[in-house]
């Protein structure tokens, strides 16, 4: 019961996280690239004050659920578990350290006024943030293929390579 559970979790928690993401790389980027430079940057740095709690919640949320089942279940169930849990960390990793900090100077330039090579920067905002989609994107898929490869969850308290339980 408890790997079903986690495995709900996870696939809820990442497909929240990579369609919040997907949504952004699919939509929010394009209009931001429409808009006039100022009310991007206002708009960017309202969005990302709703965005810190949402987002890094998900991220947490998927993170601990999917390396949870990794640690509780068995053979390729284990390895397929890990493998997402360990794409949402990196989604994580490229948030913190490539686009947080460039929302840092976007709010400073909402302030203010952009600098001459702000194209480029917020260039690499849209790179990092086409490379936290994929691996939330990945990480999701990869649940979807264990929770269909894996049969019998609900009574098996470990899962081997088959989704059942393993021989005494």
């Amino acid at each position: 019961m408890r790997i079903r559970f986690l495995l709900g979790v996870a696939l809820l928690s990442a497909g929240l996280l990579a369609g919040a993401f997907g949504y952004g790389a699919a939509n929010l980027v394009p209009t931001f690239n429409a808009v006039p430079i100022d009310m991007r940057l206002h708009f960017h740095t309202e969005l990302m004050k709703m965005n810190g709690i949402t987002m890094q919640g998900a991220m947490a949320v998927s993170a601990l659920s999917s390396l949870a089942l990794a640690a509780l279940a068995r053979s390729r169930a284990r390895n397929l578990a890990g493998t997402a849990g360990a794409l949402i960390v990196t989604s994580f990793l490229i948030t913190r350290f490539g686009n947080v900090p460039i929302n840092g100077r976007i709010k400073e330039w909402a302030a203010t006024a952009p600098p001459a090579d702000h194209a480029e920067i917020l260039r690499r905002w849209e790179l990092f943030n086409d490379a936290r989609t994929l691996t939330a994107v990945a990480a999701f898929a990869v649940l979807i293929s264990l929770s269909m490869t894996q049969r019998r969850v609900d009574s098996a308290p470990v899962m081997d390579s088959g989704g059942s339980r393993p021989e005494s």
